[in-house]
């Protein structure tokens, strides 16, 4: 059980009352429910529910403390000009720093992140170091992967994901990577200066219903460059683009990637195949160049992999031990998936938005022998405009077009079906179905022989939110148990 004294818990934070210096500190919490005795409760005001107004129970509980952005007036307070940006801070400092003894890295962006935070977690493990990672699929604080069952955020909340820090220190583990979502930067859950590399993918249209414009979206994901030592940035993107010129504004030592050449590192000669990408990856400053084979087909995955590679080169290692590395790398679950191949092929992907599935489909339907079959739905309480988009996309590329739910949560399932139908083109044919796996059990039916059938956007989840409820799905069992049944 860790402990400390508040003196140093807030020590080059903020000055506290010289009464508060020597009380004893065994927590650091901003939920409510978990306040314990001799916790510091830091009062922040959210969407529904203000600290503030829970800070003087905090102290009838046994609070060491309460930290207040909006002074009180009451014992054991010590007042801040921001509470959000403290409380990192204060978990920084009381799991002991743990972002000065691990090698932390973060990606950041629309799509990628989950693809790009595991394939450098898989090859600084493969070559031979203790990795954890943070994001979408789950948490590994380097023994193994805690699979996401009842869909947390991306990045965890402070609380967990300072703990898990600090558990990886114990572990001795070297390096961490984390997906950096958009809203765990406005948030701010991570500590000043925690990032020894950080990487930007993309943007496009997504979390419009928190950010409201992509004006603000973008400046959500320029705050991590502004908490890390490097970065390394996809220039093929606008938003790339300006994210490079805002490094070098800042004076943050930026690497450029690029498929089409004039970058610090770029390709050449990319070939796609069905079940993986070939191409040249080119060092321009060292103007020395690495064949590379790898598991992963299409060209938004050849960007996935150059993007890990160029990270995992800022922190120290050389670029032919990283490429071997890569060659070895089988995929990354839920990420252009193939769970059967045989007269046609199923894979299953977490593509989302209109250019997660512009990209995944547009990678297919050249693959296709006979048709591509698309099945998608829209996630319930979500950026609803982005909706219509997304059928317009898969409509482009799919012959056939089964339109069905995600994760519906509180809204009316037949709703976010009719909001992707809206954006079908007249003449165009397609299905629509309100229960999810009677969808895929429809695909699997009229599959014929040389199909590409794309299940799109659960990806690895086993789940579906319906209501307050998580229920279990898992497209691959729903595959596997078809042909098992002997269809």
């Amino acid at each position: 059980m860790v402990e400390m004294r508040a003196s140093e818990l807030f020590e080059g934070i903020t000055r506290i009352p010289g009464e508060l210096r020597e009380k004893t500190v065994a927590g650091v919490t901003s939920d409510s429910r978990e306040i314990e005795k001799d916790f510091v409760f830091v009062c922040i005001k959210g969407e529904s529910f203000d600290g503030h107004s829970a800070a003087e129970r905090a102290l009838e509980l046994g609070a060491a403390a309460v930290v207040t952005q909006n002074k009180l007036g009451i014992d054991r307070e010590i007042n801040v000009a921001d509470t959000r940006e403290i409380y990192p801070e204060l978990l920084s400092a009381f799991y002991g720093r743990p972002e000065k003894r691990l090698k932390i890295c973060a990606v950041t962006g629309t799509n990628g992140k989950t693809t790009i935070a595991n394939l450098c977690a898989q090859l600084t493990r493969l070559m031979g170091h203790r990795t954890g990672v943070v994001g979408t699929l789950g948490t590994d604080t380097g023994s193994g992967l805690e699979y996401s069952h009842d869909g947390p955020p991306t990045t965890p909340e402070p609380r967990k994901l300072y703990s898990l820090f600090g558990e990886m220190v114990k572990e001795n583990t070297e390096y961490c990577f984390v997906e950096a979502s958009s809203q765990a930067l406005v948030q701010h859950r991570f500590a000043k200066n925690s990032f020894k590399v950080a990487a930007f993918t993309n943007l496009t249209r997504d979390h419009l219903d928190y950010h409201k414009t992509m004006e603000n979206y973008f400046a959500a994901k320029l705050m991590l460059f502004d908490n890390c030592e490097y970065a390394v940035v996809n220039i093929d993107d606008e938003y790339g683009g300006k994210t490079a010129e805002y490094c070098r504004k800042i004076g943050i030592p930026v690497k450029t990637l690029s498929l089409k050449g004039k970058a610090d590192f770029y390709t050449e000669f990319v070939k796609i195949y069905p079940d993986r990408a070939e191409f040249i990856f080119t060092d321009a400053e060292a103007k020395k160049s690495y064949p590379v084979r790898f598991a992963l087909t299409g060209e938004y995955n050849v960007l996935n992999a150059l993007t890990a590679i160029v990270m995992c080169g800022l922190l120290g290692f050389y670029s032919d031990e990283v490429v071997t590395a890569l060659e070895r790398i089988k995929g990354v679950s839920g990420r252009l998936e193939t769970l059967y191949s045989g007269e046609f092929t199923v894979v299953r992907d977490y593509a989302h938005t209109e250019d997660g599935l512009e990209k995944l489909l547009s990678t297919l339907k050249p693959l296709a022998k006979n048709r591509l079959v698309c099945l998608f739905g829209a996630a319930g309480e979500r950026d609803a405009g982005k909706r219509p988009d997304m059928g317009k996309t898969a409509a482009k590329y799919a012959d056939l077009l089964i339109v069905t739910t995600d994760s519906p949560r509180h809204e009316d399932p037949q709703k976010t079906i009719d909001d992707v139908v809206r954006g079908i083109p007249d003449g165009i044919l397609f299905e629509e179905y309100t229960d999810r796996g009677k969808a895929v059990i429809r695909a699997l039916e009229t599959a014929e022989k040389g199909d590409i059938i794309a299940l799109c956007g659960k990806g690895h989840e086993d789940y579906q939110a319906i209501g307050d409820e998580y229920l279990h799905f898992d497209e691959k069992e729903i595959v596997d148990n078809f042909f098992k049944d002997g269809r």
